[in-house]
């Protein structure tokens, strides 16, 4: 299966509108963008052109308007991104990450008893 593109923060911004507003059309991702930001419909239309071209976004055609659709789903995006994002700041590996941000900020208990269940869950694995 073909990976997701790289997405930009602002591409991603585009991205969740149609993840969470499927077959929308520029204009309609214009108008739930600007509740947000204040980008311009022009540099809106970019964005949705960006992520065509990058293979993120489908299309068809409803008269003089096109539907646009995810070609991923947010999931895999994030996974993917998450890959980058680790080999690119930890050489790829999970623990140094997991360490840095566990040390940087300050967890609840609620968050740590996530992160144990999380650990614990996964030394069942075979």
């Amino acid at each position: 299966m073909k990976e997701p593109p790289s997405i930009s923060d602002a591409e991603w911004l585009v991205m969740q509108v149609l993840w969470q507003h499927p077959e929308s059309t520029a204009q309609e991702v214009i108008e739930r963008l600007a509740q947000t930001v204040s980008w311009s419909p022009a540099t809106i239309r970019t964005l949705l052109n960006r992520l065509l071209n990058k293979g993120a976004l489908l299309y068809e055609k409803e008269g003089k308007a096109y539907r646009y659709r995810a070609a991923f789903t947010e999931e895999a995006c994030r996974r993917s991104g998450g890959e980058t994002f680790l080999a690119r700041f930890f050489n790829g590996a999970l623990s140094p990450m997991l360490a840095h941000f566990i040390r940087s900020r300050q967890l609840s208990d609620a968050e740590l008893a996530e992160l144990e269940a999380l650990v614990r869950e996964q030394r069942k694995k075979p």
